[in-house]
């Protein structure tokens, strides 16, 4: 397959066994040359992601700090300990306990998860460690430079056989540790994978590849063998939780594929995300048992306004004039439907916002406003094997079938959403992917 850039989460590096499994993946194919790792996450239920003790042990800072310091100091023991690797952990902990009185802020504590499990890792593979404080470049306002990211990670990389790179943070050019938001180890993984111009991007992580729907609320969804990077942004957008969305851009536009795997199960094929979308089948019979969507998503939060004034319709610019009033009021709008003199609007926003985007309403004297909050939306991309027309019939059928209040809908080429209310969120979720595969 040739050159692969690999990142392995937070699950698959929890303990020294998962790490050993990671080793041993590695070693399996001599092309996956550059690692990112991710701090150690949860081993069972009940244990805590070291992220997030790290957080909490910002929190304590100026207090007892103790007992959540000495937590992190005994994981990263015992992974140590466990590996037989020669780490000077005493060195780092003194370090990161100067950091709590010099009043440094909680993105460098929260960096410290996979620098240290980075610097494991590395002595333990033998590979050479590169920190990503070196060539993940960030701006003092704490955006990413990718232009110079990318030629750090040049630098770096391209001069050594194997290497292994923390994920999740950077550093400004003054040396201030700065962190994407929370997954963002995807992010570097893909800047890894640009760099070096690897042929594939490898994920792994504790699932063997992107699932149709949430597992948490629909009984085994089928798996999505491939999808492309237009349709991955689509899902992600609608509320799945696969990749952070920003990991996607630098290995799309120089067509790296991305493979999500399981490191439990290293033998499965997982999901290949990349470039080709395919086109559209209006053929297929409506009455096909091929599943009609790709995948299915969904997000709570959601207000829904509806204005209604006589004689709008067929009158130039509403629909804009009413769009450019949420710009105003800083709200991006999700869904839009219209009928005879009536626009609704669905999105989500702080209480604020929304009494600023009523007053600019109110401006336009419309006959009524109504406001209708606690709304959930799903989405659903079609599989491009059933026509667009065929897959919102269907959806529409699954909610009337499951007895579920359709508040708002709207459908486009390959994109169907549907808003209905909260409590019925699960439960309409379930109808639509019974209804869709």
């Amino acid at each position: 397959m040739g050159l692969k850039a690999v990142k392995f989460g937070g699950s698959s590096l929890a303990s020294a066994s998962q790490i050993m499994k990671a080793a041993a993946i590695l070693a399996s194919e001599p092309d996956r040359r550059y690692l990112v790792a991710s701090a150690p996450g949860k081993r069972s239920g009940s244990d805590a992601k070291i992220t997030d003790l790290l957080y909490q042990l910002y929190q304590q800072r100026g207090g007892d700090y103790g007992p959540t310091l000495a937590l992190i100091k005994t994981r990263y023991t015992e992974i140590a300990d466990e590996l037989g690797v020669n780490v000077d952990l005493n060195t780092e902990f003194v370090t990161i306990e100067e950091h709590l009185t010099a009043a440094d802020d909680a993105q460098y504590f929260a960096s410290r998860g996979e620098y240290l499990n980075s610097l494991l890792i590395a002595a333990y593979l033998g590979w050479t460690f590169v920190d990503a404080a070196a060539v993940i470049r960030f701006t003092d306002s704490g955006d990413l430079d990718a232009d110079q990211t990318d030629r750090l990670l040049k630098e770096a990389l391209l001069t050594v056989d194997r290497a292994v790179v923390p994920g999740f943070y950077g550093a400004t050019a003054q040396g201030k540790i700065r962190t994407f938001s929370r997954g963002g180890s995807d992010v570097t993984g893909a800047l890894v994978a640009s760099a070096v111009g690897a042929d594939v991007y490898e994920n792994w992580t504790d699932v063997s590849g992107i699932l149709m729907a949430d597992p948490r609320i629909v009984d085994s969804p089928g798996p999505i063998a491939r999808i492309s990077f237009t349709d991955l942004r689509k899902l992600t957008y609608l509320g799945a939780s696969v990749l952070h969305e920003d990991a996607i851009n630098p290995v799309r536009v120089l067509g790296i594929p991305i493979n999500i795997r399981n490191t439990n199960r290293p033998l499965d094929e997982g999901t290949w995300i990349q470039a080709d979308a395919g086109t559209p089948d209006s053929t297929v019979d409506p009455q096909s048992t091929i599943p009609a969507i790709i995948g299915l998503a969904g997000k709570t939060g959601y207000t829904a306004v509806t204005v209604h004034k006589a004689q709008w319709s067929g009158s130039v610019g509403v629909g804009s004039g009413l769009l450019r009033l949420f710009d105003e009021a800083q709200i991006i709008v999700d869904l839009v439907m219209t009928s005879v003199d009536t626009y609704t609007f669905a999105f989500r926003c702080d209480p604020t916002s929304l009494e600023s985007l009523l007053i600019r309403i109110g401006t336009l004297d419309p006959d009524s406003v109504e406001i209708r909050d606690g709304l959930a939306l799903i989405g659903a991309v079609s599989s491009r094997t059933v026509a667009s027309a065929v897959v919102s019939a269907r959806l529409a059928q699954a909610m009337a079938a499951a007895e579920i209040e359709v508040v708002v809908a709207s459908s486009g080429d390959d994109t169907h959403i549907v808003a209905v209310d909260e409590s019925d969120y699960k439960e309409a979720l379930r109808g639509a992917y019974l209804g869709l595969t």
